[in-house]
This record gives structure tokens, sequence and C-alpha cells, in this order.
């Protein structure tokens, strides 16, 4: 019973704490009236320095996400302690979520002075 009990925690825990992958992070509102007063040059410029930085938390939330779903693999079929190697970064979630939300309002801001600045999707 105990070892059952031990072992439905680890579970709980290791799918409670799991990373997503950075595509599956949705992006947080930001206004994009904060962008108003950006000429194109400088919404052009903006969105590339959010893109990169983008792209720096996307890829260590890619790392996290990958790390804990081997440790939940591992804490599921082998051993249940390693459930506790499972990481999930919030703040790193956060800070991705909210990037992407700055570029969506630094695309609208595009849009509505005609910048005609391609945004790619990833």
């Amino acid at each position: 019973m105990k070892k059952i009990f031990a072992y439905f925690t680890a579970t709980v825990i290791a799918l409670s704490g799991c990373a997503e992958k950075s595509s599956n992070v949705q992006s947080t509102y930001v206004s994009p009236v904060q962008y108003e007063r950006f000429s194109c040059r400088q919404i052009s410029e903006e969105a590339s320095r959010i893109s990169a930085r983008a792209a720096q938390v996307a890829g260590v939330q890619d790392k996290n996400a990958q790390g804990d779903a081997v440790a939940t693999g591992v804490a599921l079929v082998l051993f249940w302690p390693a459930a506790f190697f499972i990481r999930g970064n919030k703040e790193n979630r956060a800070e991705l979520a909210r990037l992407k939300g700055e570029m969506e309002a630094l695309e609208q801001a595009s849009i509505r002075k005609n910048c005609n600045i391609d945004f790619v999707k990833s």
C-alpha cells in the first residue's frame, strides 16, 4: 500500500511540474498602445530585439521540457524519486509568454502604421 501511495504521489508531482514546450506556451496580452509613437524603423528594431530574446528563452524552455520529460519517464517506469528532479520553470515560461505578447503587439502596431514588416510565426 505504501508503494502504491508513493508511486501515485510521484506521478502527481511529475505531471504537475513539467515544463511545456516553447511552442505550447500561449502569449500574454500586451497592449499595442505602448508602441503607438514608434516609427516603422523603431518597431522593426524592437521586434528584432524581442525576437532574439524570445529565441533564447524558447531554447531554455525546450531544454527544460525535454529534461522534465526524461525525468518523468524515469520516475514513472523505474525510480519514483526521479520525480523530484522535474524542474518546470514558471519564470521562464512567464517571460516567454510576455515576449510572445510583445511581438503580437508590435505586429498590431506595424499593421496600424502600414509598415509592411513581415512577422514570421514560428
